[in-house]
C-alpha cells in the first residue's frame, strides 16, 4: 500500500512517521482493496488554538472508487484516529454489502437452474 502524507504545518510534518504507521495498522485487513492512501493535515485557524486541526484521508480503492473522510479535532492524533476509524468502518461496510449481493446472486442462479 502506498501512503502519502502532506502537511504545511511543521508540527504535523514531525507527525509523518507515526501517521504512516497508524494508517498501515488501521487498514491492515483491507490492504487487498486499498492500494493508495493520502493523508493531509492542516491547521484551520492557525496559531489561535481551539478545535482546528484537520485531517483528511483520501483512499483509492479498486472496487468502490475514491473515499474521502475529513475530521476536526483539538490535536493531530485525535483527528487522524477519528478519520481512520470512520474510513475503516465505511470500507468494511461497503465490502460486506458487496459480498452479500454476490452471495445472493449466486444462490439464486443455483436455485433457478432446471434439474438434470
Amino acid at each position: 500500500m502506498q501512503i502519502i502524507v502532506e502537511s504545511r504545518d511543521a508540527a504535523a510534518a514531525q507527525f509523518r512517521h507515526f501517521s504512516v504507521q497508524r494508517v498501515r495498522f488501521a487498514l491492515r485487513r483491507l490492504t487487498a482493496f486499498v492500494p493508495h492512501a493520502k493523508v493531509q493535515f492542516s491547521d484551520v485557524n492557525g496559531p489561535r488554538g481551539g478545535v482546528d486541526k484537520r485531517c483528511q484521508i483520501e483512499i483509492k480503492t479498486a472496487n468502490f472508487g475514491t473515499v474521502v473522510i475529513a475530521s476536526l479535532a483539538r490535536d493531530w492524533r485525535t483527528a487522524l484516529d477519528s478519520s481512520l476509524s470512520r474510513a475503516t468502518r465505511l470500507l468494511t461496510r461497503s465490502l460486506q454489502r458487496h459480498q452479500k449481493t454476490v452471495r445472493n446472486r449466486t444462490s439464486k442462479l443455483i436455485l433457478d437452474c432446471p434439474s438434470i
